[in-house]
């Protein structure tokens, strides 16, 4: 069996328009990025601002020490939240880099095993058998390729749950500090 000329066409088509999706995605989640590090950036910076004019008005080394410990609590849940921030736009442009290969894995696998058919029924007489086998074997392939998308999508939910943990676990050490340094 041989592939049409408008087949080979809708297919390049097809997976061109997939690249370009693609690309665009790519392009959406670095435009996350950069809008996320220039709003970062101008709130440190505006913080700085404000914290050197505090700092220049303080009165008394107390003071100081308060406002120092005050600084800490805030500062950790910034981290933090900036941390949800990138991983929320690395995962959400992994989602849709992983929605689109296994849309095409699937697209592939049909049409693998719709020529797997037409090559079985147009198969010489006393081939069942290694067509049996063939079909068994890519059987096999597509069972084993979604096993591993289940992997990997286990091994991404654990991934985000140990990384909501550490940030929680961030936030209560930088709320322990506060609360030991105010306590000086």
């Amino acid at each position: 069996m041989t592939l049409t000329p408008e087949q080979i066409l809708a297919s390049h088509k097809a997976n061109i328009e997939t690249l370009f999706g693609l690309t665009n995605k790519a392009f959406e989640g670095v435009e996350k990025f950069v809008q996320l590090n220039v709003a970062a950036s101008r709130a440190a910076l505006t913080e700085a601002a404000t914290h050197t004019q505090a700092v220049l008005s303080v009165k008394d080394a107390q003071e100081l020490l308060a406002l120092q410990a005050g600084l800490f609590q805030p500062m950790a849940e910034k981290a933090a939240a900036y941390s949800r921030h990138v991983y929320e736009i690395a995962s959400g442009t992994g989602a849709e880099f992983g929605k689109a290969f296994e849309t095409q894995a699937a697209e592939a696998q049909r049409s693998f095993s719709n020529l797997v058919d037409t090559a079985a029924k147009s198969a010489p007489a006393g081939s069942e058998t290694t067509v049996a086998v063939f079909k068994s074997a890519v059987s096999a392939a597509n069972n084993a390729f979604e096993s591993v998308q289940k992997a990997v999508k286990q091994a991404s939910d654990v991934a985000e749950a140990n990384f909501n943990a550490v940030a929680n676990s961030a936030a209560n050490a930088a709320k322990t500090v506060e609360v030991a340094a105010r306590k000086r």
